[in-house]
């Protein structure tokens, strides 16, 4: 049998890893939401305005404790994008 000391050791160690692992997260998409806009063409700002929308929605779901509401992004582009 397991001692419960150390089960619920364990699962803290755990949770305080994902709470970590989710702050990196959440740091690096907001570096990215900086950095999009700059390597972004002429028509891509309403993508990511669409995409930061669909994050606040899920993000909005996910606090209320239902589950996130995912929406289909169209990937077909008009254009290809371009690189410098």
């Amino acid at each position: 049998m397991k001692d419960i000391q150390q089960v619920l050791r364990q699962k803290r160690a755990e949770h305080e890893r994902l709470g970590r692992e989710i702050e990196l997260l959440q740091q690096a998409e907001l570096t990215l939401r900086e950095v999009a806009p700059l390597l972004a063409d002429d028509e891509e700002p309403a993508v990511l305005s669409e995409i930061g929308e669909e994050s606040q929605a899920n993000a909005a779901a996910a606090g209320a404790g239902g589950a996130p509401a995912i929406t289909p992004v169209n990937p077909v582009r008009a254009t290809v994008p371009r690189w410098p």
